[in-house]
This record gives structure tokens, C-alpha cells and sequence, in this order.
């Protein structure tokens, strides 16, 4: 698992998220750990290393 910290979109606080390097890109949603509002999260893996990353407010 790869751990990657970014700035949730709602309230701006640093927070992380585990990520899995066995799948090259993905996307989900996972709800922030300080305001609880969902994010949708796409890592983009290649060789295990993390080559990017989005986090988007998801209710627009």
C-alpha cells in the first residue's frame, strides 16, 4: 500500500489515504477523514510508483 497525503476540497486540511499500486488507475470514492464529505479519488500507478493523482468534490 502507498500512502499519499493531498488537501481534501471541501475543507482543505492535509489528510491521506492508503492507496494499492496493483492497479494502474482507479477511481473511487472515499469519504475525508476530517469532514466527512465524499471525495472522488483517482490514483495513476506505473511500476508501482504514483504518477497521479486527482481529488474531486463529487456533489456539484
Amino acid at each position: 500500500m502507498y500512502e499519499h497525503f493531498f488537501q481534501c476540497p471541501y475543507c482543505w486540511e492535509e489528510i491521506s489515504m492508503l492507496l494499492d499500486p496493483s492497479v494502474s488507475r482507479q477511481t473511487y470514492v472515499e469519504d475525508c477523514e476530517v469532514c466527512c464529505n465524499p471525495i472522488g479519488v483517482t490514483p495513476e500507478f506505473e511500476a508501482n510508483e504514483l504518477i497521479g493523482f486527482e481529488a474531486q468534490d463529487i456533489e456539484q
